[in-house]
């Protein structure tokens, strides 16, 4: 299975074991988006479009852009709306301009209201036209005219001389008929160049004829981000932060869960592995903090999620005769009398009843007695006459600090670590039962041991 798909696989099993979690967090990311909406207020947007004749360079709309969103233009709109509750450097903000296909200028203006937006836009686009025009007329009149003058005249001096030599010349075929035709031509095309040269010597007067292509459009709708989408974006990034931190736990999780690990933590071999019906952990109550494990409980928190899903247990039958298993190594590990200590740590209750299940099974031979260590401050009862310590754990619940905390502990209560058990969670099958297996039964189903062991 590929990096991903094991991703994939973990991501969904979050989704299926933490659902109520991720629930109650999706519907208090949806209400802090919610308040965010109500303290933004929404907004409005809509453009105007300006026209500019005439051919335009791609650097020439970018400085016109520019123009249409300069202080200046800016100023003139805020002296025009009078809008008391608005700045002008807020005002500022709230419009923009781009350069469009066909040299269209589009103008932007944003406001809490549908109807400010657009006197906004509007304003902004008459008086960006009005400042342009002043632009493009004032600084070209001096020169401008000065050259158009020059012009005038020359177009006259030649249309004089033109109407001369049509007077004078002889309308025959003599030569000088014909150079005076020649001169009228040239004078003609002459002509024609100074009226085009007139054309092209003002183009500042054609780029300034800038229109306004009608009034900016009436917003009917809420300027993104809206409420829908704040609530959206609000409830996806909780469910993302949340998903996000357990990947982040399970990665940081520093908790013992194969054989070797807690062999080397405990300093003990393992004695079996024993089964424990899912199920059972609902109806049990943890002494102290009754309000936090039922918020637990409701939330879905009182199961690991980082764990594979339990597998189908066997019947009765077969789940007792693992326990037997393990009092019967027990039996030829220790001499009589067998009095031996079931080492539980504080808060593991699948291994409390595990200790509790194979306690029952040993009855007298070995004697077991459950006792219950705090991993935050592990103390055993002082040795008496018991032959050792055994201790009963779930895989994946406990780091190794803690696990060798508690063989310490034993230590300093004298009593020597015998060996581990540990303790899973199956699916138990309620639709087969069975009596208890008679002591003489053939052990067909035989519990996982030490990695030095059998077929256990």
């Amino acid at each position: 299975m590929s990096e991903e798909s094991i991703r994939l696989v973990t991501i969904g099993r979050i989704f299926r074991r933490r659902w109520r979690f991720l629930a109650v967090l999706a519907v208090a990311g949806g209400l802090v988006g919610y308040g965010a909406s109500v303290v933004f207020p929404p907004t409005y947007t809509t453009s105007a479009s300006v026209l500019l004749p005439g051919q335009w360079e791609e650097r020439e709309l970018l400085t016109q852009v520019d123009i249409a969103t300069s202080s200046t233009v800016v100023d003139r709109v805020a002296a025009t709306l009078r809008w008391k509750d608005v700045s002008d450097a807020e005002l500022r903000d709230q419009v923009t301009a781009s350069a469009a296909d066909g040299n269209i200028i589009k103008i932007s203006g944003t406001a809490d209201t549908p109807q400010r937006a657009q006197q906004l836009s509007d304003q902004v686009a008459q008086q960006f036209v009005k400042f342009a025009s002043r632009i493009a007329g004032g600084g070209t009149d001096s020169a401008a005219a000065t050259e158009s003058e020059a012009l005038r005249k020359q177009v006259e001096e030649a249309n004089r001389r033109i109407t001369e030599l049509a007077d004078a010349a002889d309308p025959g075929q003599t030569v000088e008929g014909v150079q005076a035709r020649t001169e009228l031509e040239k004078l003609s095309t002459s002509l024609e160049e100074a009226m085009t040269k007139l054309d092209e010597a003002n183009p500042a007067t054609n780029k300034a004829g800038m229109v306004v292509m009608g009034p900016a459009a009436r917003p009917t709708g809420q300027a993104p981000p809206t409420r829908i989408q704040l609530i959206a974006a609000g409830t996806l990034l909780f469910l993302l932060l949340a998903v996000v931190g357990h990947l982040a736990a399970a990665r940081m999780n520093r908790r013992l869960r194969t054989e070797p690990e807690i062999t080397a933590a405990l300093g003990a071999a393992l004695l079996g592995t024993v089964e424990v019906p899912d199920g059972g952990r609902r109806g049990h109550r943890p002494e102290g903090g009754a309000r936090r494990s039922r918020l637990r409980r409701l939330l879905g928190m009182d199961t690991r999620w980082d764990l594979p899903t339990p597998p189908r247990s066997d019947d009765e039958a077969a789940r007792r005769i693992r326990y037997r298993r393990v009092c019967t190594r027990l039996r030829d590990q220790l001499p009589a009398p067998r009095r031996l200590l079931l080492v539980v740590p504080d808060g593991d209750e699948i291994a409390r009843r595990a200790a509790g299940q194979l306690a029952a099974e040993a009855a007298s031979d070995p004697l077991l007695r459950v006792v219950k260590v705090s991993v935050d401050r592990p103390i055993v009862p002082d040795r008496d006459s018991d032959s050792g310590a055994l201790v009963v754990l779930s895989a994946g619940s406990w780091t190794a600090e803690e696990l060798a905390g508690i063989a310490e502990a034993c230590a300093d209560g004298r009593h020597e670590v015998l060996g581990f058990v540990i303790a899973d969670t199956v699916r138990a099958r309620e639709t087969r039962t069975a009596g208890p297996p008679p002591d003489d039964a053939t052990l067909a189903l035989a519990v996982r041991g030490p990695a030095t062991g059998g077929s256990a």
